[in-house]
């Protein structure tokens, strides 16, 4: 799927598990669930770190497009080092390491590892990442081009210097699901696990389909394309994506908001 696609799909996953949280009687912070649907939608571009052209390669200027080529042949290292006999030749890393549940989960591991050891300044760092990524994500037609890229960082910063400002206050979620000392913020994994797995699940709808259980073995594969019937899937950046997924990410996602809130 295409970035906007994936930053609404993230969003409306978080969004959802704050709807299951308040049926379950544990009602999310509403900072919590804001913040953590940014983070989602953010995280959700975040699989695409192997493709140069993604949204996510220019998203932080020359940095990024390096960080990609980089992440590119690593990952392409990988799959040539593991792959078995049925896994077909390959010229690039795309759609490979940073298409797997190990990456995310890894990936979400270690920014609650910073998060807690890191203090408030690698908070903000991590707000300030996702932030920019959720805004090239949600808000990609106004975002587009150079010209744009420091008003979207100065809107991510400052937006990271509140929200963490109004987390820190108590009772609005620095410390929501892990309370004790020295635990705050260490949720902020969750939300990253959660968009990085769901960019995973929507790429395994397209024609090519995703490696999301790498390092399994499936039959002669290491690197198997879940997915679902050919015949049930897209390309990316098809009609199917544009009028019908993306408006239903829309619906589901306004709908676990207002249930996460407690309005339905």
């Amino acid at each position: 799927m295409m970035g906007p696609a994936h930053s609404l799909s993230g969003a409306a996953a978080w969004l959802g598990v704050g709807a299951a949280s308040a049926a379950a009687g544990h009602t999310m912070p509403w900072p919590v669930l804001l913040v953590g649907a940014l983070i989602c939608a953010g995280a959700a571009l975040a699989p695409d770190l192997d493709h140069k052209a993604a949204t996510i390669s220019r998203s932080f200027g020359p940095l990024s497009r390096w960080v990609c080529e980089i992440v590119d042949k690593l990952s392409y290292a990988v799959y040539k080092a593991t792959k078995k006999q049925g896994d077909p030749r390959r010229s690039g890393g795309h759609r490979t390491l940073t298409h797997t549940w190990l990456w995310a989960a890894l990936l979400g591991a270690g920014a609650s590892v910073i998060a807690i050891t890191g203090g408030r300044w690698a908070v903000l760092a991590i707000l300030f990442v996702h932030m920019v990524l959720a805004i090239e994500g949600l808000l990609w037609r106004a975002a587009r081009g150079s010209s744009s890229d420091v008003l979207v960082w100065l809107l991510a910063a400052t937006s990271a210097w509140i929200l963490a400002g109004v987390l820190d206050k108590p009772g609005n979620g620095a410390d929501w699901l892990f309370t004790q000392p020295g635990q705050e913020y260490l949720w902020l994994g969750l939300p990253i696990v959660l968009g990085a797995l769901v960019h995973d699940i929507g790429d395994s709808l397209t024609v090519s389909g995703c490696p999301i259980l790498w390092p399994i073995p499936i039959g002669r594969k290491r690197w198997y394309p879940v997915g679902p019937p050919k015949a049930m899937r897209f390309r990316a950046g098809s009609w199917v994506e544009l009028k019908v997924l993306m408006p239903v990410f829309m619906v589901l996602g306004g709908v676990g908001g207002a249930a996460a809130l407690n309005f339905i």
